[in-house]
């Protein structure tokens, strides 16, 4: 029986479903301290399941169209073969909360150990990589700065992780 994180308690509902995810973060670009980063680690400790952070980069000077491809061919080679894919880009599917908690969960019960969210750069994410995901998600209409969509998708998934539980954390 797994512990939840806040209490350490024993929970039976913890994270049902979801029991042993996978989460990767593949992202664009290089989170070198700040901030953005700091709230992205303080989410990402408190989460149960296992988490990986891939950075892509692509080194000098290039086209912002062929910039974008490139990308796309990083993202599409460091996404794990078996993972479902999370898109996160603003003209993606809003979901609640709720119901995002509920996709990692009916994939977890179909048997989906591993899922990826790719996070583009300043030129967004290349239609390839948009064509691969699973999910093409949005955090909402307006634009983030990508580094500020790492922590705000690391508190979606504490919270996702905290309503599978059934902890109070998430009002909704």
């Amino acid at each position: 029986m797994r512990q939840t994180p806040l209490t350490g308690k024993p929970s039976p509902r913890y994270s049902r479903g979801v029991r042993g995810l996978r989460v990767h973060v593949i992202a664009v670009g290089r989170a070198r301290g700040g901030p953005e980063r700091d709230l992205y680690a303080h989410y990402m400790r408190r989460l149960a399941w296992t988490v990986s952070l891939k950075e892509i980069e692509v080194r000098g000077r290039v086209a912002p169209a062929d910039l974008k491809a490139r990308e796309g061919e990083l993202i599409l080679a460091a996404l794990p073969a078996d993972a479902k894919v999370v898109a996160l880009d603003a003209q993606g599917l809003t979901l609640s909360s709720e119901a995002f908690a509920k996709k990692l969960q009916s994939w977890g019960l179909a048997g989906t150990g591993q899922v990826a969210f790719v996070i583009g750069g300043a030129e967004g994410l290349d239609e390839a990589v948009i064509q691969r995901a699973d999910l093409h998600f949005s955090l909402g209409r307006v634009t983030w700065p990508h580094l500020l969509v790492r922590a705000l998708l690391a508190e979606q998934l504490y919270r996702a992780q905290q309503i599978l539980a059934g902890h109070p954390y998430h009002r909704g």
